[in-house]
């Protein structure tokens, strides 16, 4: 709006209500820059709620399935021996570790855990090319109200289980798969919104910074789920829920999705099928990339407060509340990974060398963490520091900067409302690997952690390599000088007033 100076803000009806208030008290147009930081919030706050209510399950699982294996912590440690299944005396978690909840508590208890995220993560994978696909042709402010609304719905009546007294499996695997496939319309949407108004020009730095909310949104998450636990696990469900139907109706009346809603045109061609968007040099091998990427970090998602309080960290066992807050430190090592992704990429203009270099060294920190996160609560927090900077690092870049790059490369022809279907095809290959490693991790750690962690690594070295191509492409273009870099360029940062 800024950048064409034209007033009468009261005649706009596309407009969100909350801006023509705001015009109508201030009696002038809000600038593009205004706009732009006001986008930056909006979106922020909202995908960190999205992640808040994705976060929860993996806390309440040791309230559902308390049995807790033991450890010999006598015996000298060995990668071998790492997650013995001998029992240990009274080191049991208190009130948290009792009885549990049917019919999570039994012996199939924790695979049925791990069906329930297998659920969740397929129908949300499944609805991130459906929403991708809606999310270009509707209006994205409805279309996240509605996806928010939804998701703390059935994320609240997860919880409602608790005081209806509900111990149907079912119940819960329904209430789940609709819930995943109300979170499928916040990831595609916001990063449309935020490409609408962003160019390329810094784009990682502040895709990075913005990234942050995945990881925020994990912590808050965790520290709201555990500290309400006391008062019963469907609490831990029920108040995030309120919450992100909240933040819908927040964004409803201020979400502004695009300069043209605004009054400032930027271009309108349509994308004319994802089979085009597939076609974009660069889109299918960070597609596969993130596939793996995610496998590794949603496994850390659901499952890093389970394995917390089912393992010794010098010889005690912490309870579900010690386990969720502890938990929290890979997402902080993940706040800074992203921010340090997107930082580098813009400086080296590099975006498959930085997530290749960083799922790389992923490997190592993740046998650290395996090998010696038991010794002390400092190295515990340490190496989980660093294992979440790794991971999610390149997780954070390729589905923020990376997606926005290639949704606007120069075959689209400049149009921006084809950035959600080609964010959705990336993130929804990524989303097949996040629920795959959660259903697998279900299964394999009731035998031993340690394949579930060598199931990470594997899985980080095959998104790194998946990235080769590209990243000799990358190092070609540095030592051949600027102008023949392979990953598509977008358009050129738009106008400010």
């Amino acid at each position: 709006m800024g950048s064409t100076g034209e007033p009468g803000p009261e005649i706009n009806d596309s407009k969100p209500p909350g801006i023509r208030f705001v015009e109508y008290i201030k009696g002038s147009a809000i600038s593009y820059k205004t706009y732009q930081a006001l986008v930056l919030i909006v979106t922020f706050f909202a995908y960190l709620a999205y992640h808040t209510t994705r976060k929860t399950t993996s806390i309440v699982k040791s309230a559902l399935d308390p049995e807790t294996p033991g450890t010999d912590t006598n015996a000298p440690f060995s990668w071998r021996r790492a997650y013995s299944h001998q029992p240990f005396g009274n080191t049991k978690n208190s009130w948290a570790l009792g009885a549990g909840w049917p019919p999570f508590n039994g012996p199939d208890g924790t695979e049925m855990l791990g069906e329930l995220d297998v659920a969740f993560l397929f129908v949300y994978a499944a609805g991130m090319y459906f929403s991708g696909h809606v999310g270009d042709r509707v209006d994205l402010r409805v279309f996240l109200l509605i996806g928010m609304v939804g998701t703390g719905l059935f994320t609240a009546l997860f919880g409602v289980g608790y005081w209806t007294n509900i111990h149907i499996f079912s119940y819960y695997l329904v209430v789940q798969m609709l819930a995943g496939l109300f979170q499928s319309t916040g990831w595609p949407s916001v990063v449309a919104v935020v490409g609408n108004w962003f160019g390329k020009k810094k784009r990682g730095l502040i895709m990075g910074v913005w990234n942050s909310h995945t990881s925020l949104g994990n912590i808050i998450g965790s520290v709201a789920a555990s500290i309400l636990l006391k008062y019963g696990w469907g609490w831990s469900m029920v108040a995030p829920g309120l919450g992100i139907a909240f933040v819908g109706m927040v964004l409803f009346f201020l979400l502004p999705v695009s300069p043209e809603s605004v009054g400032a045109v930027v271009g309108d061609d349509e994308l004319s099928s994802s089979k085009k968007a597939w076609s974009i040099p660069g889109v299918a091998p960070f597609a596969l990339c993130l596939f793996f990427a995610k496998l590794v970090a949603y496994t850390f998602l659901y499952w890093l407060p389970f394995y917390i309080s089912h393992t010794a960290i010098e010889g005690r066992y912490l309870t579900d509340e010690e386990s969720g807050n502890l938990s929290t430190m890979f997402d902080v090592g993940g706040v800074v990974g992203g921010i340090l992704a997107g930082h580098i990429s813009d400086r080296l203009d590099a975006r498959a060398i930085t997530a290749a270099s960083f799922m790389y060294c992923a490997i190592p920190a993740l046998f650290l963490y395996r090998s010696y996160g038991h010794i002390s609560m400092t190295v515990n927090i340490t190496l989980m520091l660093v294992t979440g900077m790794f991971v999610n690092g390149p997780y954070a870049l390729i589905t923020t900067a990376v997606s926005a790059d290639l949704g606007t490369h120069s075959s689209l022809k400049g149009n921006s409302r084809a950035l959600a279907t080609v964010t959705a095809i990336i993130d929804g290959t990524g989303s097949i690997g996040a629920a795959i490693g959660p259903l697998l991790t279900g299964y394999i750690s009731a035998k031993s952690w340690n394949g579930v962690f060598t199931m990470l690594m594997v899985s980080a070295l095959i998104s790194g390599l998946l990235l080769t191509r590209l990243l000799v492409a990358e190092v070609a273009a540095k030592i051949q000088g600027p102008g023949t870099q392979e990953l598509p360029r977008s358009r050129p940062p738009l106008p400010e007033a």
